[in-house]
């Protein structure tokens, strides 16, 4: 089983919000997912960011693949050091 870390959609038409989660890879954008990291909200002022660093360092060490947009997310929140993982290799 492939895990990934990704953005689920959340709130209403033209309002979104995303939670941040660990997801099987053939699973559906908004379907069943195994953990939930935080959460970010695009549309307030400072792109409000809310992430549980340790949970998402253990998913990484784990072998978690996060997608583009949660990497750039997890970077701002400070779950990498120095070194980023290689992007997801899209086929």
């Amino acid at each position: 089983m492939a895990v990934r870390i990704r953005l689920r959609r959340e709130g209403r038409k033209g309002q979104p919000s995303y939670r941040i989660v660990v997801a099987n890879s053939e699973a559906p954008r908004d379907g069943a997912f195994v953990d939930m990291l935080g959460h970010y909200f695009p549309r307030a002022k400072d792109k409000q960011l809310d992430v549980n660093v340790e949970k998402a360092r253990q998913w990484l060490a784990k072998g978690a693949t996060p997608s583009e947009t949660v990497a750039s997310l997890l970077k701002k929140a400070g779950c990498f050091g120095t070194e980023m993982p290689k992007p997801p290799v899209s086929a």
